[in-house]
């Protein structure tokens, strides 16, 4: 079931790919239904925190009309950084499962661990590896291609 979920949003990670933003994708699910979508969109909108996580939130708060995420479960392409982590314990989400790490801003295991090195109000599971080599191939194309010149940041689609 995890990689069901894991590939939806694998495809928001592609649709960023494709707006020439890091290909990182999340998706909300509440009983079994995607509730939120989202992928970065720094770029795209000039603003540092349009990540996928922070998107994939202010979406499903607008359509449960509630910022509580109570038994929602987010899937997200790359292990969340410090700004997300945050996202993700003050909404209430119950259970993160992550593509691939980040082994230089990752806050859910690589370089820190907000979600169990520290005691918050709340407690978010977490599952790690979820169709991790789909996950690191789309952003080492990414950045490999941005690094050869052939994606400019410059030149974003909308």
């Amino acid at each position: 079931m995890e990689e069901k979920y894991m590939l939806e949003a694998l495809k928001e990670a592609k649709k960023a790919y494709l707006k020439r933003e890091v290909p990182v994708g999340a998706v909300i699910v509440k009983n079994g239904v995607i509730i939120s979508r989202g992928h970065n969109l720094k770029e795209t909108k000039q603003n540092s925190i349009a990540h996928a996580e922070i998107v994939a939130i202010n979406r499903a708060c607008k359509k449960l009309k509630s910022w509580r995420l109570i038994d929602c479960e987010m899937y997200v392409t790359l292990e969340p950084c410090s700004m997300c982590a945050g996202a993700i314990i003050n909404s209430r989400i119950k259970k993160l499962y992550i593509g691939t790490m980040d082994l230089k801003t990752g806050a859910c295991g690589s370089k820190l661990d907000l979600l169990t090195d520290y005691k918050f109000n709340h407690v978010v599971e977490v599952e790690k590896g979820i169709l991790s080599n789909d996950c690191e191939y789309i952003l080492k194309d990414f950045f490999k291609k941005l690094r050869e010149g052939k994606i400019n940041l410059e030149e974003n689609n909308d």
